[in-house]
């Protein structure tokens, strides 16, 4: 029996203990707070670092150990910190060797920058989801999870288009597993509150800066909205229910960005620019034709695979019921929001 912590209202989590699990993008937002929650919770005999960035680890390295000159060298240590890109085949397969668990959080996330550099977002964010699937089945690895957006439902932009080709790569690479056995499956979640790059954090180096207004592209804007460690808790509820192909949505607020503006600073004004290229004014997670093979449980939506081996016998198991006929999952119909109040203190648990 499992007695780790578990998220309140939500599902069993995973027993990682002994487990050997690589993150890809593991220096970025998620990926930091991942391997920080995995050592909090649980004794991994391995956690593998995967990212590109040397100064980032070097960093990572001296805040988890202490020491990042002998990380390798203290006795019991279960990081290992591997330098690589997704883009490197044969370097993803190296670290990978006697992975169990994989949990892809690398990508480029930025909609302008996707926009000007378009080659480049799909070389990390479309062959890199196949590089990952390739590594995962030579390897062996059992588990791939891959971290979605909402932007990839519907797309209008690079990014959302990428990720959406990502999502069809990992939900079609359980397709050929065969006799290894590796399942993929996908996680999609809205904006994480304060991640590096985001609209939170931008609008925190405003004010810190003394802006006399904050910058906001349309009154109307809406967003769906999940915390870091809420992020994380999910991902991790979500590895011992996954089957292979589906597609995990959480059940999570919307704001306005105007009421997110004001909530960060009551006393600004606000100053509308327009939606920049590659905008959507809302959001969507599950769309009405996501939705014919789309099963709901207390905390979640789960898109079920189109495959003819499939079976929800699993899901029926836990109680999950279709959705209705014409359902739409988008940031501006949720049934959830946040107001200005419930946002500060969503706000609070977020480190500036």
């Amino acid at each position: 029996m499992n007695d780790k912590p578990r998220p309140a209202g939500q599902h069993p989590l995973p027993d990682l203990d002994g487990s050997n699990i690589l993150v890809t993008g593991a220096t970025g937002s998620f990926g930091h707070q991942f391997v920080r929650t995995v050592l909090q919770r649980w004794k991994p005999r391995r956690l593998i670092i995967f990212s590109r960035d040397e100064a980032k680890q070097h960093r990572m390295a001296l805040e988890l150990t202490g020491n990042s000159d002998h990380v390798f060298e203290k006795p019991g240590m279960p990081l290992r910190f591997f330098i690589g890109d997704v883009r490197d085949p044969e370097r993803l397969e190296m670290a990978m060797r006697e992975v169990e668990i994989v949990i892809h959080a690398a990508a480029l996330k930025h909609v302008p920058l996707a926009e000007y550099n378009p080659f480049e977002c799909i070389r990390t964010n479309v062959h890199g989801a196949e590089n990952v699937v390739r590594a995962a089945l030579r390897c062996g690895v059992k588990k791939v999870i891959a971290l979605s957006t909402d932007k990839a439902a519907n797309p209008i932009n690079l990014y959302g288009a990428s990720k959406l080709a990502s999502d069809k790569i990992f939900v079609a690479a359980n397709n050929l597993s065969g006799s290894i056995g590796t399942i993929f499956t996908v996680v999609r979640y809205g904006n994480v509150v304060g991640s590096r790059g985001s609209i939170v954090d931008v609008f925190r180096r405003l004010i810190a800066e003394g802006a006399p207004s904050l910058p906001v592209t349309d009154v109307r804007m809406t967003r769906f909205w999940i915390t870091v460690h809420q992020g994380i808790d999910f991902v991790l509820t979500c590895l011992p229910m996954m089957r292979g192909g589906e597609i995990f949505v959480p059940k999570i607020p919307s704001m306005r960005v105007v009421d997110l503006a004001t909530a960060m600073a009551p006393d600004l004004p606000h100053r509308i620019i327009g939606i920049r290229p590659g905008e959507k004014l809302h959001e969507v997670m599950i769309t009405e034709d996501d939705a014919r093979n789309t099963i709901e449980l207390c905390d979640r939506y789960i898109v079920q695979p189109d495959f003819s081996f499939w079976d929800n016998g699993h899901y029926r198991s836990v109680k999950a019921e279709p959705v209705p006929d014409g359902f739409r999952y988008a940031s501006n119909t949720n049934d959830r929001w946040l107001d200005v109040a419930a946002f500060r203190r969503l706000l609070s648990e977020v480190p500036a």
